[in-house]
This record gives structure tokens, sequence and C-alpha cells, in this order.
């Protein structure tokens, strides 16, 4: 069973690697490979995450995943501003609420760490 920031990472992958089929159009091809691959990797982070050896290899993993979300966005805002392209279907809002969820689970996934 999917978790909820693992749906929305699928959801974010998807639609960023059909805008990166339009960015390719366009001939975009650098930007394009970037944003699928730093879109892509949120998900693929947070499956490993799920089957971490260890606390500290989960929170390690999160926060890969966490750094993709951002990275992701970082490619948006570029493409927005250089080229005049928006993004699909509020991407953007739903990266910021992956991230959010992200961040909050490494909270309490280092909270856990401390007790123990």
């Amino acid at each position: 069973m999917k978790s909820i920031s693992e749906q929305k990472a699928r959801e974010i992958a998807v639609e960023c690697i059909k805008f990166a089929d339009q960015l390719n159009e366009h001939k975009q091809y650098v930007l394009a490979r970037q944003l699928a691959r730093s879109a892509t990797s949120i998900g693929a982070n947070l499956i490993e995450a799920r089957y971490a050896e260890s606390k500290k290899d989960f929170i390690h993993k999160m926060k890969i995943a966490e750094k993709e979300a951002s990275e992701t966005f970082y490619w948006l805002e570029i493409i927005q501003d250089a080229l005049a392209l928006s993004p699909p279907n509020n991407v953007q809002q739903k990266l910021v609420e992956c991230r959010r969820i992200i961040a909050s689970i490494i909270l309490k996934a280092k909270a856990n760490l401390n007790e123990s």
C-alpha cells in the first residue's frame, strides 16, 4: 500500500515526465532530462526508504527524497522563467505539499531515533 507521500511523488513524476516530453518538442533536451530525473527520483527514494536497513538509513533516504523534490521545484521555476512554459496541473503546489509531508516524516523519525 502506497503512503500519501508515495502517491504524491508518483503524480508529480507522471506530470513532470509528460512536461519533459513537451520540453523535448521545444528542443530543450537538457532541461527535460534534468526535470524527469529529479522528479522520478523523489518516489524512488521514498520506496528505498520503505526498505531501509536502519532508522538512520531511513532518515537518509527520506532526506534525499526531500532534496530531489526541492531540485524538481527549482527546475520548474527555471523552465517557467527561461521559456515561459507553465508547469502542468499545480505540480509546484504538489511539490510543496510533498516536501512538507517528507519533512514531517523526517522530524518524527529523528525524534524516534533519539528516543532509542
